[in-house]
Formats: structure tokens, C-alpha cells, sequence
């Protein structure tokens, strides 16, 4: 346990604080439009977003987000989160210094087994409150800042027809994403003409992604991304469920295209079965899926010595969430490919729960400074926006 001598990430001494109080509030942030994915029937209207605020007697608090994506490989619905965090995890925190963060983490997985979903938004709240205190980045906690940027793709919404999804493409290119990511795993013929329509009409300009959500058993993938490698993909996300990575091993073997996977990876023993199958030349993060920033740091630490493409990317997120990944981008010295780092703030949702929202331009999300995030809520905001449950 920390003492007031203790050391922090970048070498200063910790002072001596002690959280107070753990803040659980659930959001309902409005979506432009509705959102469905490839495998969901129902279209959602709003993020379904909870925040956490961990306040400590030196006055100061940070902020970390989690969303609720039960089919992503979380057990848990929104209520069921804000449950876990209050009645569970709180009372594991207050008390702790939040410059214990690895053994904080460390007990709330023993408390609740690979409850990432959950243990997300204290990791990162305890990293921003970390910063805060100190007054510096968290990108400086991380091991300082290697980049200012962090490129990003897009992804298009699903649409009833072949013209609203070229709409939706052409906005996006404007803007500058060359890197588009379309669902599949509706039917075979809408996949087909969709990236078809794509291709024709942006030629190389465009490249293009494929991601079927883990939706579709291994026969239907064969076909599908047999119709498909004619367009010259530039990768195909996570087409098989969640547990299947010995197929997913088997349509990395078999196709030209390269396969990158998404559900299928939670945590490091997920990633390091990856490896071992050759189940995929990368893998994508989620801010949520893997737990925040203290997980995913091991996660691109793995993945690196492994020789895998990392593809940062965060379910649709507000400014925290954002904010969240971009600095451990900010930290990392090795390459990162054009991500989903920003695909809430950029595209999808109608509204923020910050004072400044995180900017993106030309298909970059720019890193914010700190102290901590860099990022100060709109109490206005959450209150509009905060639900009963």
C-alpha cells in the first residue's frame, strides 16, 4: 500500500490523498439517429453512458466513463452497472489512495472477475484524479507524450439504402476519413452492393473496412468475404462470434484480406490466444470492453511484442471516453493505426457532457492537455441527461 512517500508513474512523489466519495451517474446521451449494429435487431436512440466521479479530500475529482454493450462480451445492462459500481466497488475504493491504481484495479477483478465493462470507468478516473492532483497530462503518468495526434477512421451507419449509406460515406470523405468501416452480416446481398457502391463510386481513394460484429458463423463468413475480396478490403473486423477464434485462425488462413479481431479480444489471455492461433494480423480496442486505460496498456504492450497492428477505438463514447484513449495514444511510442478513437464525439451522437469537447479535424483526434484528461464536465449537461434506474 502507498504511503505519503510513495511514487507515482512519472516519479513524483504521491502526496498523501485519500478518496472520499465514489459517484455513480447513468446517462441517457441522445444519438443523431438510431443506431443498430450488424447482429442487434433493435436500433438504440441514446448512449446508455455512465460516468463516475472519484472525489478525494484534497478537492479534487476525476471522471471515467463506461457504456453498456451487453453483447460486446459484458454481462451487464446499464442498471446491473451502476449497481456493481455503487454497491461493490465503491466501498473497495474509498479510503485507498488513488495513486494505488494497480491495486485497486487489482481487487476490484478479484471482487468480480473480468468485469471490464465496470472496472473501466475507475481506472480511468483514478488516472485523471491522478493528473489532476499533480497537475500534469495523463499522457505524463503514462511515460510522456510521443504524439499530438491520433489518426482516426469512421464508421458508417447502417441505412435502408444504397443511396443514404453513400451520403453517409460522402460526408465522411469530405471531412477527410479515407478509412471507412461498413457493418455486414444484415444479408449477402446488401453487404455486396454496399461495398460495391463504395468502390465504384470512391474508387482508391476509400479505403474500406467490413465489420460484422462477431454475427456470423464460420460458413456464412466464407461466403460473404468470398463475394467481397474482389473490392480489395483493407481489413475485416471480428466476422465470427466471440468464442470462435480457432475460426477466425482458420478465415485468416484462407483469405486474402487481412482479419482483425475486436469481441473476441476482453483481456491478455483473450489477445495472447489470438497469437498464439494467428487468429489475426491486429486487433481494436474499446475503452469499455478492456477495462480503460490501465488494461489496454498491456494489451498494446502484448500485441506489439507479437508484431500485431493496434487499432485503437472506444464504442460511441462522449469527450471522457475519448479523452481516455487518446492519452494512452498520447503515451505510446510505436505505431497505432487509423482507429475508432473518436467515432461518438465525430459522428454519432448529437450532444457532449463537456465543457470543450474533444476536436477532431481532418481525421485526427487532437490529444488534449491536462491536467488529467484535459476535459471538464458540463454539470448542465450531465444533469440534463443523467436517468433514474
Amino acid at each position: 500500500m502507498n504511503d505519503s512517500n510513495s511514487i507515482s508513474a512519472n516519479g513524483i512523489a504521491a502526496p498523501d490523498v485519500k478518496i472520499i466519495e465514489v459517484e455513480v451517474i447513468p446517462l441517457a446521451v441522445p444519438f443523431k439517429w438510431p443506431i443498430q449494429n450488424a447482429g442487434i435487431k433493435t436500433a438504440m436512440d441514446a448512449l446508455p453512458s455512465t460516468i463516475i466521479k472519484v472525489h478525494t479530500d484534497a478537492g479534487v475529482y476525476g471522471v471515467g466513463e463506461t457504456q453498456a454493450w451487453k453483447r460486446q462480451g459484458s454481462a451487464e445492462d446499464q442498471t446491473n452497472q451502476v449497481r456493481i459500481l455503487k454497491e461493490y466497488f465503491a466501498p473497495l475504493i474509498v479510503g485507498k489512495s488513488p495513486f494505488d491504481i494497480a491495486a485497486i484495479m487489482t481487487d476490484l477483478n478479484k471482487t468480480l472477475h473480468h468485469s471490464y465493462y465496470c472496472q473501466a470507468p475507475v481506472s480511468d478516473a483514478l488516472y485523471d484524479v491522478c493528473g489532476r492532483i499533480l497537475g500534469v497530462p495523463v499522457y505524463d503518468l503514462l511515460g510522456g507524450k510521443c504524439r499530438d495526434t491520433a489518426p482516426c477512421s469512421c464508421t458508417l451507419i447502417l441505412k435502408k439504402t444504397n443511396d443514404e449509406t453513400f451520403e453517409n460515406a460522402k460526408e465522411h470523405m469530405e471531412r477527410g476519413f479515407k478509412h471507412q468501416s461498413i457493418k455486414i452480416g444484415l444479408t449477402p446481398d446488401i453487404d455486396f452492393q454496399n461495398v460495391k457502391m463504395l468502390r465504384e463510386h470512391f474508387g482508391d481513394e476509400i479505403e474500406i473496412r467490413v465489420d460484422a460484429n462477431a454475427s456470423m458463423n464460420y460458413e456464412q463468413a466464407v461466403q460473404t468475404l468470398g463475394r467481397l475480396e474482389p473490392f480489395n478490403l483493407e481489413l475485416v473486423e471480428q466476422p465470427v462470434p466471440i468464442w470462435d477464434v480457432d475460426g477466425l485462425a482458420a478465415l485468416s488462413a484462407s483469405v486474402s484480406m487481412p482479419i482483425i479481431a475486436d469481441e473476441s479480444v476482453s483481456d491478455d489471455h483473450d489477445l495472447l490466444d489470438v497469437i498464439k492461433k494467428r487468429a489475426a494480423t491486429g486487433f481494436q480496442t474499446k475503452i469499455s470492453k478492456n477495462g480503460g486505460i490501465y488494461y489496454i496498456r498491456k494489451l498494446f504492450t502484448l500485441a506489439s511484442a507479437a508484431g500485431l497492428s493496434i487499432y485503437p477505438g472506444n464504442h460511441p463514447t462522449t469527450s471522457i471516453g475519448t479523452a481516455a484513449i487518446l492519452h494512452l495514444c498520447a503515451a505510446w511510442p510505436e505505431p497505432i493505426k487509423p482507429g475508432n478513437v473518436a467515432t461518438g464525439i465525430n459522428s454519432s451522437l448529437a450532444d457532449d457532457i463537456v465543457v470543450k469537447s474533444v476536436r477532431v479535424e481532418n481525421a485526427a483526434a487532437y490529444i488534449p492537455d491536462g491536467p488529467g484528461f484535459g476535459i471538464e464536465l458540463d454539470d448542465d449537461k450531465v444533469e440534463k441527461y443523467t436517468i433514474e434506474l
